[in-house]
């Protein structure tokens, strides 16, 4: 099942600039040398083992070259699959094929390579209270793509923007004279502009915690960069008043730590910034 913020319209203008960027005004190699009429087919195999993800996107990307092309899927979104497995198959126009392979390919790279990372840190805190965020740490233009990969993996995805969560991180503290200025302000503008947002405050040691605290209306507090000891005290000193969310630098050795200190969520940026894409060819049969 699709995400709210992956529409049809979004899908489609997304593989509407992929193509112009892509095709330009033709794929000069295919028109050279296949003929207008051929029809074949292709099969999509994957080279590594992990999660797939981007399964939906065949029909959208290769139905807008050619209409009546066959598209056959042998696994879906969420699977976990294995090297030398094929996934896909295609019957269609050879150029509509050629044409819309490597739109296919890089997108079901990327996609897979962070639902395949995202299960894996899901499976490393299963049993304890945390679930895995994403950030805003995407590539410009795939971020439908990138969080819609992380759901597919197991992870939660955190606001989509800037628009729909509001997150006063130690800038905005800094810039508006500390929390309690900030979260006050915030309040009289959502209140001014009648709009419901949480609050999301980044803390950076128990001070800020217990200011985040007695201000009030904070729906979630962030631990940033601070030690397992001192995240452990913040969540007991929160005692459920707020949601709590550690962030900053958290890695595979340290995820699982984290997680047994009682923090409700945890945020990782590389989960979307710094990944490695999954290994799938398509070949023709």
């Amino acid at each position: 099942m699709r995400p709210a913020y992956v529409t049809q319209e979004g899908l489609e203008h997304f593989i509407d600039q992929a193509f112009k960027e892509d095709l330009g005004d033709g794929d000069h190699s295919s028109l050279a040398s296949i003929p207008a009429d051929a029809i074949k087919s292709a099969y999509l195999i994957m080279k590594e083992d992990g999660v797939i993800a981007g399964m939906e996107l065949a029909p959208l990307i290769f139905h807008r070259l050619d209409p009546d092309m066959i598209i056959s899927p042998l696994a879906k979104d969420g699977d976990q699959v294995k090297t030398g497995e094929i996934i896909l198959r295609l019957k269609g126009k050879v150029r509509a094929i050629l044409g819309g392979e490597r739109l296919l390919l890089n997108c079901m790279q990327r996609m897979s390579g962070i639902a395949t990372k995202t299960s894996q840190l899901t499976d490393m805190i299963s049993g304890t209270n945390a679930k895995l965020l994403d950030t805003r740490k995407t590539t410009p233009n795939m971020r439908m793509l990138e969080k819609w990969a992380v759901l597919i993996g197991g992870g939660v995805n955190h606001r989509y923007g800037l628009f729909d969560m509001i997150m006063l991180k130690d800038n905005h503290n800094d810039f508006a004279g500390g929390i309690t200025a900030s979260v006050n302000a915030t309040k009289a503008y959502l209140q001014e502009t009648n709009r419901n947002l949480k609050i999301e405050v980044e803390t950076r040691n128990i001070d800020e915690v217990r200011e985040a605290l007695e201000v009030g209306g904070v729906d979630r507090i962030m631990l940033d960069n601070m030690s397992n000891e001192a995240m452990a005290s913040a969540v007991a000193l929160v005692n459920g008043r707020s949601e709590t969310e550690a962030s900053g630098g958290i890695t595979e050795d340290t995820i699982r730590s984290v997680a047994q200190t009682g923090v409700d969520y945890i945020s990782v940026g590389a989960l979307t910034h710094s990944i490695k894409s999954l290994d799938i060819s398509l070949k023709a049969e």
